[in-house]
């Protein structure tokens, strides 16, 4: 068995290191808290923000106005607005001049040209919410900010689960050393937790370079570790049904769509979309935020590919669209285009769809952040009703920390913890970690693949793929097997390879919670699309559908949505 070497206590233990979890701790900590973030990687360069991003939605009232609602029309009407309760968006829109004003005070550059500008994601002639910021340094200044606040970190410890008291309430948090040459435990008590692990990945076989797991858009380390701590605990979840889909440059798995100020265009130069027909550096084309799917339409049905074409921008535009992708952390794609000389002027690039991942859907939490389990709050990309990328992560992650600080001072430290549900958890780890040297051993890496397989073939995504309970069902069924295939084979020779074959399993868990909720929608909407549900049902346009996976046993509930 896999020893607990390192005990800790704190008021409030922050799971995940990205913008929301270094936002929730500094936030916490200027309550009074003691307050520890605990992360897989370094919080300094992790999470799908490590180098950055060029777009943070937001109201200022000395751009935007007085009327804020024009902006919350905007957001709840961009490609991020999906799945939101109204209510939460109005709250993140209420408190986002401030992160803004707090952030740039702190050196993150709000204003890189001196004034706020707003562009990007965007109709013409509508009013703009995505303010263009320089985030490259956004990580470490926040970092910094944190151990100045007196934020302890214990990096390189991926979360496994959560440990309780022996009443069953959540008191803290066991994680596995991954810095060390043989496995160990760390056991970290909390009054309150604080779950932001970002998106998870790696769930889908990747479209650009099927087989290579690590060439994808967002952090390939986020791996759904809050959401399948969440499904593994009863919490109340929000539509995991409806996937979510990203576009870039072919092959190139990179964000920084909305940073392309070209015009979207098939082969023989017609546009795709009504919005723009030459370059536009204020809006872009927003014709690939309306709608991924016809990047992959247009491939099957023979128009296309689909280019992004900036030829006829001005030069001083496309020096700034450069500077833009870098504000954004793709250094390593306008590197690539330097060394192949790929001229913008000139060479149009191809965008493609890429596979879904999971974000902003999953745990479903109130206006002050906190989720069904009493004392657990979550911000950023792993929340299921409110999304708004770095900006929601942050403002959000401020509201998880101010709320868990308080409400820490109102928590009693237990008397002792659920010592049999702490066994069960190191159990499950150690057995995967002793099986290193058996003959039927396999590694994370076939795990990982055939669970894609599973996904991708039963739980897919349009267009031109559907789903029906027929397919649902036996995809449900593979899963099992894969489980218990897992749970006979999966090995790891080392605290790394057990890390990664831990991911596999919080990937399974995400993947039956998708199909357990893709059963229950008995209609057609959005990227979900149902055979033998085709019509899209206007009775249920203004509800969610509320998944709990108690002991194995998955209840489902439908609520309006909270405006």
């Amino acid at each position: 068995m896999i020893s607990i070497t390192n005990e800790c206590e704190y008021d409030v233990v922050c799971v995940g290191g990205g913008i929301a979890a270094l936002q929730a701790a500094i936030a916490a900590a200027e309550e009074g808290a003691r307050v520890i973030v605990v992360d897989k990687s370094h919080p300094r360069r992790s999470g799908s923000g490590a180098t950055g991003c060029d777009h943070f939605g937001c109201y200022l009232p000395e751009v935007h106005g007085d009327d804020m609602g024009v902006i919350a029309r905007e957001i709840l009407n961009s490609q991020t607005g999906t799945c939101h309760d109204p209510i939460l968006t109005r709250r993140f829109l209420e408190e986002s001049a401030a992160m803004v004003h707090l952030w740039d005070s702190w050196g993150i550059p709000m204003k890189p040209k001196g004034f706020y500008e707003f562009k990007g994601h965007a109709f013409p002639t509508r009013p703009r919410a995505f303010l263009h910021y320089d985030g490259r340094q956004q990580k470490p200044v926040l970092y910094k900010k944190a151990k100045e606040h007196g934020v302890a970190f214990l990096s390189h410890h991926p979360v496994v689960d959560f440990v309780f008291d022996d009443e069953g309430h959540v008191s803290g948090v066991l994680a596995l050393n991954i810095r060390t040459d043989v496995p160990e435990f760390s056991l970290i008590r909390g009054k309150t937790v604080i779950l932001a692990t970002g998106v998870a990945t790696r769930l889908y076989s990747s479209t650009t370079t099927p087989g290579m797991l690590f060439n994808i858009a967002y952090c390939p380390s986020c791996t759904g570790t809050g959401i399948s701590l969440a499904w593994r605990h009863a919490f109340n979840m929000l539509n995991m049904e409806i996937p979510y889909i990203h576009a870039g440059p072919k092959h190139f798995a990179r964000c920084g769509k909305a940073s392309f100020i070209g015009v979207a265009r098939y082969p023989d130069g017609s546009p795709v979309g009504p919005f723009i027909t030459r370059p536009d550096r204020e809006y872009g084309d927003v014709t690939l935020d309306v709608s991924h799917r016809i990047l992959t339409e247009a491939l099957c049905d023979g128009r296309g590919p689909i280019f992004v074409d900036c030829a006829g921008a001005e030069a001083a535009w496309l020096d700034e669209m450069k500077e833009a992708l870098h504000w954004e952390g793709v250094a390593a794609m306008t590197d690539h285009m330097e060394t192949e000389h790929i001229d913008l002027a000139a060479d149009a690039i191809e965008f493609m769809q890429y596979e879904p991942h999971i974000q902003g859907r999953g745990i479903e939490i109130n206006i002050d952040g906190e989720t069904s389990v009493p004392n657990v709050y979550a911000a950023g990309d792993i929340v299921g009703n409110f999304r708004v990328g770095v900006a929601g992560a942050a403002v959000y992650g401020q509201i998880c920390g101010k709320n868990a600080a308080k409400r820490s001072c109102t928590v009693a430290a237990p008397a002792s913890l659920d010592q049999e549900a702490l066994e069960q958890s190191r159990h499950h780890c150690s057995r995967i970690y002793e099986r290193r040297q058996a003959a039927n051993a396999a590694t994370w890496r076939e795990a990982n693949i055939a669970l894609q397989t599973v996904m991708t073939s039963y739980a897919a995504v349009p267009p031109y793929r559907v789903r029906s309970a027929r397919i649902l069902t036996i995809g449900l069924h593979y899963l099992r097997d894969l489980r218990k295939r897992f749970d006979k084979e999966l090995s790891a020779a080392n605290p790394h390879e057990l890390m990664r074959a831990l991911e596999v399993y919080e990937l399974l868990d995400c993947g039956e919670a998708i199909m357990h909720a893709a059963l229950e929608r008995k209609e057609t909407r959005g990227n979900h699309v149902r055979s033998d549900y085709p019509l899209t049902n206007p009775l249920l346009g203004n509800k969610f559908l509320v998944l709990k996976n108690e002991a194995g046993t998955v209840h489902a509930t439908w609520r309006e949505k909270w405006n």
